[in-house]
């Protein structure tokens, strides 16, 4: 619990960090620099995709050196770096740059983290940990969207001073991961345990990628949902209230949805969640009043709080020992690889077709990723059924 706790910690002031920009970004892009939407897709699809490419090799690193922490605390690190470049930026040149660091470092981070994670929880509360840690990470991000909104309105749309002051809680973030107790739980392995063979992983885990991989193409990055309120007639502090909802909502749901799976469960939450970010997208595609936009943001972040750690705990009880954190990366790698496409065909729809296409898109994905996750997952693991008692 220590380690879930300190994990947690380090998310929570790193999201603030992160989350005091990311709905500005958009903003600042269009409105003082100039940029058009297919360049924030582009932005946005290069460096996600760049940090979720890294997560499989991070992870693999860290099972073959059985160390995990070196990896989360330089990635860490990069994080805080990424804020400096940005805080510097004159041109979406440089925003491109900073966001291109700080997601380099997600993508070293993120899966030594998540291993750390699921090897310091037991096989009945895997959910609950990756829900608590999810809980840290959302707090973390509603605080900074918080602050975000008092910069925006207190410096009259200014976005310098909240680039700046998102550097401090970056850096504390990194000076508490130190305090992580390693596990080791991989040093001293069999070697040949840790070859990875996407033919002898467990099929119901091959499909579950792929599944995911293909609703990836059609997810784009959530500033699109920024624009789309933008679109709309919000102005830009209306737009970061928009976010907070969100935010608050996915920090409401994440624990409570992580406890539920470990009692009735992945399956359920994952095809409920995927029909959801369905259903939302449709109504972003659809919206034509403000007031509905209050709603879609809050059940986007129910959809998000729902399928996020449920996922990480899906892959986790299902690797095979030793290989925690390489099948988390890659989990993470396969939805990366999807993301530069997926933003930049939503920028291009968005600038052929109007606003609403690349939600009608975006709708038609993820209620297909729904059905195929029901049709997959039709048998649970075995660790999850001893828990669930089914």
């Amino acid at each position: 619990m220590f380690n879930i706790i300190i994990a947690g910690l380090t998310s929570l002031l790193t999201d603030i960090s992160t989350e005091m920009i990311y709905p500005l970004l958009p903003l600042f892009l269009t409105t003082t620099l100039g940029a058009t939407p297919d360049i924030v897709g582009i932005i946005e699809g290069l460096a996600e995709s760049m940090a979720s490419l890294l997560k499989v090799f991070s992870g693999t690193i860290s099972d073959r050196l059985g160390r995990r922490k070196p990896l989360a605390v330089a990635g860490y690190g990069m994080a805080a770096v990424g804020k400096v470049l940005l805080a510097l930026a004159g041109s979406w040149g440089m925003v491109l740059a900073g966001r291109l660091v700080d997601r380099f470092g997600k993508g070293i981070r993120t899966a030594p983290r998540d291993a750390i994670i699921a090897e310091s929880a037991s096989d009945s509360g895997r959910g609950r940990a990756f829900g608590l840690h999810r809980l840290f990470d959302t707090v973390g991000a509603a605080i900074g969207v918080a602050l975000a909104y008092f910069f925006l309105t207190n410096y009259e749309g200014d976005y310098r001073p909240v680039f700046i002051a998102s550097i401090v809680p970056a850096v504390l973030g990194v000076a508490i991961l130190f305090l992580l107790r390693e596990k080791g739980e991989g040093q001293g392995s069999d070697r040949r345990q840790l070859s990875f063979d996407w033919r002898c992983l467990d099929p119901r885990l091959r499909a579950f990628l792929m599944v995911t991989f293909l609703f990836t193409l059609g997810n784009s990055s959530n500033q699109f949902l920024l624009l789309r309120a933008q679109n709309l007639g919000f102005d830009s502090a209306t737009v970061v209230l928009l976010y907070l909802v969100y935010n608050l909502t996915y920090a409401l749901i994440s624990y409570p949805a992580g406890r539920l799976s470990d009692r009735i469960g992945r399956r359920p939450l994952l095809v409920l969640g995927y029909a959801a970010y369905g259903i939302v997208y449709l109504g972003f595609a659809l919206a034509s009043q403000q007031s509905t936009l209050w709603w879609l943001f809050a059940a986007y972040g129910l959809y998000i709080g729902v399928t996020e750690g449920v996922e990480k705990a899906l892959v986790a009880d299902i690797a095979p020992a030793g290989q925690k954190a390489t099948l988390i990366g890659l989990h993470a790698t396969l939805v990366g690889i999807g993301l530069l496409p997926a933003s930049a065909f939503a920028g291009l729809l968005w600038d052929l077709f109007g606003p609403a296409a690349p939600f009608y898109f975006g709708a038609a994905t993820g209620l297909g990723a729904s059905f195929g996750l029901w049709w997959i997952l039709r048998v649970q693991p075995a660790s999850q059924t001893k828990e669930s008692g089914t």
